[in-house]
Parts: structure tokens; C-alpha cells; sequence
């Protein structure tokens, strides 16, 4: 059997869902997608997240598949710039959320002190304003010893000090607002919020 035959018979094994052709056409096609995503995105994970993508497509998508021009690999090559594109977009609009949090929420880029935090990643910003949005809900009293205590870098005793609530009420007040936030939180993440 030559190399076209061969070629023939794992494309229509994958088109017709054969796993073990499926293998084939990712050890064969795999480091074409994959470079072509490093090379477009720059970064070696999101080049590996788009090259799963890729194959998953394919393998979901095998129905579809017509032999044309270039065959299989200019097929794959086709879903790789659509996932590629699909990536360079999230990243867009991850860089637009963040910046326009930075914006909204101006006290998310100070440390306190004074001192700037470095450049803030997207997924960092979205939490950040995630967690801002919950503490908005508490009661006003429970938010401002809280703010106190995280953005003002302030002890439970300073606090108390600050505001002239004794120190056992500043202690349950952030006692209740934490619980509080962190059932708001488990239940909106898919990820276990640390404890």
C-alpha cells in the first residue's frame, strides 16, 4: 500500500469515526496546528488550549469533512485560523473587561499604602470586580469594616479605633461578611474557593 492509499484510508477511517485513525491524524497533523497557534498567539498554553480545540472540532465535526484541495491537513488548517481567531478575540475582549474594570473600580490597581500593583492580568481584574460586585450586598457596616480591613490595610483593632465600634462587633461584622462571601462566591465559581 503507498503512501496516497494509506493517506485514503485513515481520512475515511476518521471520517467514519474510527478512534485509532483519529490518533493517526493527531500524531500526524498535530505539530501543524500546534505551531501554527504558538506562532499567532505567542503563548505556549494558549497554543496548547487552541490545538485540543482544533482536534475536538474535527473529531466533532468529522461528519463534514469532504476531500478537496490540500485534503485533511487543509481542513485542519482551516479550523486552526478559525480557533486562532476565536482566541485573539477572548484575549481582546478579556484586555477591554479589564481595562474598563481599571476604570470602574480605580481602588482594584492601587495596594495599599500607595504603591501601584503591577499591571493587573484580566482573569485577576474579572475576580477582583466579581468579589466587588458581593461585597456591594452587605450591609454598609459589615462593607466599610471589610474595605477597612483589606484596602486600608487596617488591623481589627484599628478598625474599632477608626470607626468607634467596639472591637467584638468589628469581629462579627467581618466574621458574617466573610461567610457571607464566601457562599456568594462558591456558588458563582465552578472552581472551589480556597479556604
Amino acid at each position: 500500500m503507498d503512501d496516497e492509499e494509506r493517506e485514503e484510508r485513515v481520512t475515511a477511517g476518521f471520517a467514519a469515526g474510527d478512534e485509532g485513525c483519529m490518533e493517526t491524524v493527531y500524531r500526524r497533523w498535530r505539530p501543524l496546528v500546534h505551531s501554527m497557534a504558538r506562532r499567532s498567539l505567542g503563548d505556549e498554553r494558549e497554543a496548547e488550549d487552541v490545538t485540543q480545540q482544533v482536534f475536538l472540532a474535527a473529531w466533532r465535526g468529522r461528519h463534514g469533512y469532504r476531500p478537496g484541495p490540500g485534503g485533511l491537513g487543509a481542513w485542519l488548517t482551516g479550523i486552526t485560523r478559525h480557533k486562532i481567531a476565536d482566541a485573539l478575540g477572548a484575549r481582546t475582549r478579556r484586555a477591554r473587561a479589564a481595562a474598563a474594570a481599571s476604570r470602574a473600580f480605580p481602588a482594584l490597581v492601587p495596594r495599599p499604602g500607595g504603591h501601584a500593583w503591577p499591571e493587573p492580568e484580566p482573569e485577576r481584574v474579572v475576580d477582583r470586580v466579581l468579589v466587588l460586585g458581593e461585597l456591594s450586598r452587605l450591609p454598609s457596616a459589615q462593607q466599610r469594616v471589610l474595605r477597612l480591613a483589606f484596602y486600608g490595610d487596617l488591623t481589627q483593632t484599628q478598625i474599632a479605633a477608626r470607626t468607634g465600634l467596639p472591637l467584638g462587633t468589628v469581629k462579627s461584622h467581618m466574621r458574617r461578611a466573610l461567610h457571607v462571601l464566601r457562599r456568594s462566591l462558591e456558588a458563582s465559581s465552578p472552581l472551589p474557593v480556597p479556604r
